[in-house]
């Protein structure tokens, strides 16, 4: 399922683009050129709607795009920009989380033999029980 939101990039007088989602609590991002900072809006907007989904919680309604008023925003971030605009960026959110942030990569690891061999006698999957242990150690930072 497609996610849209209103999402106002700021023009930086360096060139740079802040690209700021208001009705996601601020949630902002940046590029360098318009494109980056559009690339960057996606993964953006799916990272913060991803959590909120994991976590249980519902998004709120996106705004109409006529009620965003970039000035405002842009403002906000700083009064020394070059130009503002909102536009929706839009994700498959279940789909781009599938293929950037779950996907699986493959990490080398070192433990001495005797816990190799006692696990390999134990059936133990290594891969989730590392993944079981990095969650632990997650929630313990």
């Amino acid at each position: 399922m497609v996610s849209s939101y209103p999402a106002v990039f700021v023009k930086e007088t360096d060139g740079r683009y802040s690209v700021i989602f208001p009705d996601l609590n601020g949630a902002s991002t940046c590029g360098d050129t318009l494109d980056d900072a559009m690339t960057m809006a996606i993964d953006c907007l799916a990272g913060v709607l991803s959590a909120m989904f994991e976590d249980g919680d519902t998004p709120p309604a996106p705004s109409a795009l006529g009620d965003v008023s970039p000035r405002d925003v842009a403002s906000e971030l700083d009064d020394d920009y070059q130009d503002a605009f909102a536009t929706l960026v839009a994700v498959d959110v279940r789909e781009y989380a599938a293929r950037h942030f779950n996907r699986a990569v493959r990490k080398t690891v070192t433990i001495p033999k005797w816990m190799n061999d006692t696990a390999i006698a134990r059936g133990i999957n290594f891969s989730q029980t590392l993944q079981n242990a990095l969650r632990s150690e997650f929630n313990r930072t």
